[in-house]
């Protein structure tokens, strides 16, 4: 079976693994495989990147934002119109529950799932160093600001 993808879904693809291939300095030191492959790692990186261009919107528009623990919080719902807030709302949840997903077999993966929380934070990093200028991210103290 071939498999075709369109220009949008080669783009979220080659974007979130970008995002997954830089190694900060915490977890390089305890030499995790950020890059670990499993069936269902493979699938949850499909997953986020088919996402990613429903999202990319919302960020621009700065009604969701990038947390430092990996994951998406909805910052101005008003920017969003009512039709499509409950819709919004569910692709960051479902997202979410993907990057949760991610980290946890990504520590299963290492055989540390002890590891998960430090995850969470590696990829939070990861996900912020890679997030365009003018995104909403939460810096180390957990103030929000325009990147």
């Amino acid at each position: 079976m071939t498999l075709i993808f369109t220009t949008q879904q080669r783009i979220a693809s080659t974007l979130v693994l970008l995002l997954c291939s830089w190694t900060p300095f915490a977890l390089a030191q305890t030499e995790a495989n950020l890059e670990i492959v499993s069936p269902s790692i493979a699938v949850i990186k499909k997953s986020i990147a088919g996402r990613l261009p429903a999202l990319k919107p919302r960020f621009e528009s700065l009604s969701i934002g990038l947390t430092r623990d990996g994951l998406i919080k909805i910052m101005q719902p008003d920017n969003i119109h009512p039709v499509e807030r409950r819709s919004v709302e569910i692709l960051v949840e479902d997202d979410n529950k993907d990057r949760a997903t991610l980290y946890r077999e990504i520590a299963r993966a290492n055989g540390r799932p002890d590891w998960e929380s430090e995850l969470k934070r590696t990829f939070g990093e990861r996900w912020i160093y890679r997030a365009p200028a003018g995104w909403m991210i939460e810096d180390a103290p957990g103030v929000w600001k325009k990147k």
